[in-house]
């Protein structure tokens, strides 16, 4: 983590920043004009600097950078190209109308560490060129590790910095380092890193002048009532405010509010801004509202607690626009399992196989025997005894038969249609931006194997989901259309390739409904009506002695999916989560 920059008082002479000026031609070759031999490169020598010498190649960078005149100053460096690049940027993108630079004398390492909140850098290796890289970069010795903010070596020198700038009396005051080393024309050059623009910056990231805007005066849910809930953790919540704001169109309304600061940020999005300095104040922030629903979230929340402390997660959704109405974890402050784990979803996968299967012409009431085992090479069995060989489709997906849905996707499906029914239509693997980080739905595009290709019909092998892509789902079928979840309204929603049809939307509902009322699902489901369905499943784990359990259904314009690790099978820990919230949500 990055401490904070110490403030100095500058007594130096403030000098203007010009405004333009071009840059010199400034060589680092040593020796004579006259020599026939040629000019030699400079080079880093192991001999550290003389006081007077490091006090001086400090001094003079220093000044020249105050002054504008950025070619001298990048020459007084050992990489003038990386530094003119650096130095260039700073006054593009920083804008200062004024730059005052006092050194300040030798420091030290620790001085430096208790600055940044790094370790000391390793020191340049003597003999190296001062020529740039091909890439035109500081090399390697630059920095200790490609994360950690580069360091000054050779001789540590501290200076004072003052920046000022239009439109406001705000001057930013900063302790800045920079490293002199000795060159093998004997004379001192500034050992050239980016921390010597600011001591928190690093060779992957940018400095610049941004829009910065105040914090939400709080979060509230989709009435306007402040969010509660164990899970929805602080740092959930800031991340989900900072990637809105990445996210969601320009707003000239907001940028009304903004205010404006010097801000440290890394191009690949992987880092956090680093807000440095304030230049103008933001407005107050107004509340930052979500989708969720504090009705349902606190339904949610219950229904992980009496968990027992079985992890677990669950996840609802507003089928018709895809608004995510509440999600929870157990544990509540641990990973947002909900969004980002990733474990086979067992028979409720079974709903886009018959998805696949019933646009392959297969019917709801098509005979589909359900013998005790799987034709395929390795036999999987069902999870109960007897066979039923007049079973129809519908029946099959009621009692979650899986030698059925083996053998017909064996016979009507090819190996790669389970995957394209999953992109296609329900929008597995596309990417979400849901506003948070969420791990993508898993089904393997080409199955190894037949073995392979049955196990992924049952949600299991090397499919993998998570509560929010199997309510999703469930959601697609409710609607009749895929809605990406989103946390936000407004957000970018990824749009699926193709829409499920209207006639195979209404088989998928009645055969959940059939579930929900008659099937696997009957017990948890009663007393819950309004057309709702359901699918149970259960998913076995390599060396766990009880399966994983799985649950889904829908009511009115609400989809719902808990998993429960170790819970057994659907009925028994994660129905009866997912039937708390149906009860809840009862006027949805």
């Amino acid at each position: 983590m990055r401490s904070g920059a110490k403030i100095g008082i500058i007594t130096g002479v403030s000098i203007a920043v010009l405004a333009g000026g071009g840059y010199g031609a400034y060589s680092l070759m040593g020796g004579s004009d006259s020599g026939s031999g040629g000019s030699k490169p400079r080079t880093v020598v192991a001999e550290p600097p003389s006081a007077e010498q490091a006090a001086a190649g400090a001094k003079d960078f220093l000044a020249a950078w105050a002054a504008g005149d950025l070619a001298k100053a990048a020459s007084l460096t050992d990489d003038p190209a990386a530094a003119t690049t650096a130095l260039t940027a700073f006054k593009d993108q920083v804008k200062p109308s004024a730059l005052t630079l006092t050194p300040t004398g030798p420091t030290t390492q620790q001085v430096f560490s208790a600055a940044t909140g790094t370790p000391a850098p390793a020191k340049p290796t003597p003999g190296a060129s001062a020529t740039p890289t091909a890439a035109g970069t500081p090399g390697a010795g630059d920095s200790p590790s490609a994360s950690a903010t580069p360091g000054p070596t050779g001789t540590l020198m501290s200076f004072k910095a003052r920046a000022e700038f239009e439109g406001t009396a705000r001057a930013w005051d900063y302790q800045g380092f920079l490293g002199v080393v000795k060159m093998s024309d004997n004379t001192p050059a500034v050992h050239w890193a980016p921390s010597v623009i600011h001591p928190h910056l690093s060779g992957n990231e940018t400095i610049a002048t941004q829009q910065v805007f105040a914090p939400p005066s709080t979060v509230v849910d989709r009435n306007g009532k402040p969010v509660q809930g164990a899970s929805l953790t602080a740092a959930l919540m800031s991340t989900l405010q900072d990637n809105a704001q990445k996210l969601l169109p320009p707003d000239p309304a907001k940028d009304q509010d903004a205010g404006k600061a010097v801000v440290i940020s890394d191009p690949a999005g992987k880092a956090a801004s680093d807000k440095l300095f304030t230049i103008v104040e933001p407005k107050p922030g107004k509340p930052f509202k979500v989708t969720l629903d504090n009705t349902v979230q606190a339904a949610a929340e219950k229904a992980m607690t009496d968990l027992g402390g079985k992890p677990g997660s669950i996840v609802a959704i507003e089928p018709s626009t895809g608004q995510v109405l509440a999600f929870a974890n157990s544990p509540a402050n641990g990973q947002n399992r909900a969004f980002t784990g990733l474990l086979a979803p067992g028979s409720t996968m079974k709903i886009v196989t018959s998805a696949a299967l019933l646009e392959a012409g297969v019917n709801p009431d098509t005979v589909v025997a359900c013998p005790e085992k799987s034709s395929n090479a390795v036999a999987i069995p069902n999870d109960f005894p007897g066979a039923f060989p007049n079973n129809t489709l519908q029946q099959d997906f009621m009692v979650s038969c899986n030698t059925a849905f083996i053998n017909q996707g064996l016979t009507s499906l090819k190996p790669e249609t389970l995957s394209g029914t999953a992109k296609d239509v329900f929008g597995i693997g596309l990417e979400w931006k849901t506003g948070l980080p969420n791990a993508d739905g898993k089904v393997p595009a080409t199955p190894g194997s037949k073995d392979e290709q049955a196990m992924n019909y049952i949600g299991q092998g090397k499919v993998q989901m998570n509560p929010l892509a199997i309510a999703s789902i469930t959601a697609t079928v409710q609607s009749g259309a895929f809605k990406q979840p989103v946390l936000v309204a407004g957000l970018p929603q990824q749009a699926a390739a193709r829409q499920i049809s209207p006639d195979v939307a209404a088989k998928l509902r009645a055969m959940m409904n059939a579930t929900a009322t008659g099937g696997t699902a009957s017990g948890v489901m009663a007393g819950i009506t309004d057309n709702a369905g359901a699918k149970t499943g259960s998913a076995e784990v390599a060396g766990a002695s009880t399966t994983n359990s799985w649950f889904t259904a829908f009511r009115g314009n609400i989809a719902v999916a808990a998993e429960v690790q170790g819970g057994g099978h659907g009925v028994d820990a994660a129905g009866p989560a997912v039937a708390s919230i149906l009860k809840a949500a009862a006027g949805r």
